[in-house]
């Protein structure tokens, strides 16, 4: 089941105030950008976040995502202050994503 745009722009207005917030649909779920960072992703009307140390004393819940894979932090979406402060500490250090430079077009 994929995630709802309801949902991910209801995680949104939660997370305003943490920075400029902004979303995108990719592969069919939902990356979450804060300050032009990539910091939230929402798959199944769950939103997750990388498990950084800087998070580490919010106490947050801990889930997989993915199959297999990492280990994510679980936002509680329902509570806004925690979730505000969890993807600004995020956000802040999270590099920008590089950008892509594209081979030139042969003629």
């Amino acid at each position: 089941m994929a995630s709802s745009p309801e949902f991910v722009r209801y995680v949104c207005e939660q997370l305003a105030g943490a920075g400029a917030v902004r979303y995108r649909k990719m592969f069919g779920e939902y990356l979450i950008y804060v300050d032009e960072k990539p910091v939230v992703i929402v798959i199944e009307n769950t939103a997750y976040v990388k498990c950084l140390p800087v998070l580490s004393e919010l106490g947050l819940a801990v889930g997989h995502p993915f199959p297999e894979g990492p280990p994510y932090y679980v936002l509680d979406v329902d509570n806004g202050p925690e979730s505000r402060e969890a993807a600004a500490r995020a956000a802040a250090v999270t590099p920008l994503p590089r950008k892509r430079r594209r081979p030139p077009r042969q003629p």
